[in-house]
């Protein structure tokens, strides 16, 4: 099945990013950009103000490279996940749609993808070292410090929970994912790794969980 380019010689794309699910942008794509896309697994826009075809990331070198196509119920719009690579914005900004008029969802419920943003922010400082940055302070000592700390606070972790504080305990546990990223982030493990694993171990499919067998958890 293929976009209905008979009916509209330019469909909409929604793109996304696959592991936050955040939109980055909307464009336009004819049949040769999307033929294009299918080719080379990158996205291929048309312009319709430039009248051209057009390879994000070319010039600016912040290309997305598509893991997932879907195409409506009408044939006439495309949603694509990407992994982008820099910014998808040519404002600097990683996604075109930050500008913001009504927001009534929590502080919260905004942060779901904070995992990701503790990691990138770890990798900015080893790129970017930042002075009295602790992570830089941790990164710069190396494995055996780190391995320390995570010693340290998974004790604390411990001791928070056989306390009454729920508060105390979330605050540890809390120090403790931010230890483990950055045990992770100098061993080059990603946050996709322990997805992988994880659905592994557990035998996921999709959103579909496979009853666990005698030794799996």
């Amino acid at each position: 099945m293929k976009p209905d380019f008979e009916k509209m010689e330019l469909i909409p794309a929604i793109v996304q990013d696959y592991k936050t699910n955040q939109v980055l942008m909307l464009a336009y794509v004819n049949e040769e950009s999307y033929n294009l896309m299918l080719e080379n697994k990158e996205t291929y826009f048309y312009s319709r103000s430039r009248k051209n075809l057009w390879h994000k990331g070319e010039s600016s070198g912040n290309f997305q490279k598509i893991k997932k196509m879907y195409l409506d119920c009408d044939r006439d719009t495309l949603l694509i996940w990407v992994e982008q690579i820099g910014v998808a914005c040519h404002t600097g900004e990683y996604t075109c749609f930050f500008n913001e008029i009504i927001n009534d969802i929590p502080a919260y419920e905004m942060n779901k993808e904070i995992l990701e943003q503790i990691y990138e922010m770890i990798d900015d400082r080893r790129i970017n070292p930042k002075e009295g940055s602790y992570t830089n302070y941790l990164l710069n000592e190396g494995i055996d410090k780190i391995c320390k700390k995570v010693g340290e606070e998974a004790s604390e972790t411990i001791i928070a929970a056989k306390n009454t504080s729920k508060e105390d305990l979330i605050g540890e546990i809390s120090d403790l994912v931010y230890h483990l990223e950055v045990l992770m982030y100098d061993r080059g493990i990603t946050l996709e790794d322990i997805r992988l694993k994880l659905a592994a171990r557990h035998k996921i499919e999709g959103n579909k969980k496979i009853q666990k067998k005698r030794g799996e958890y």
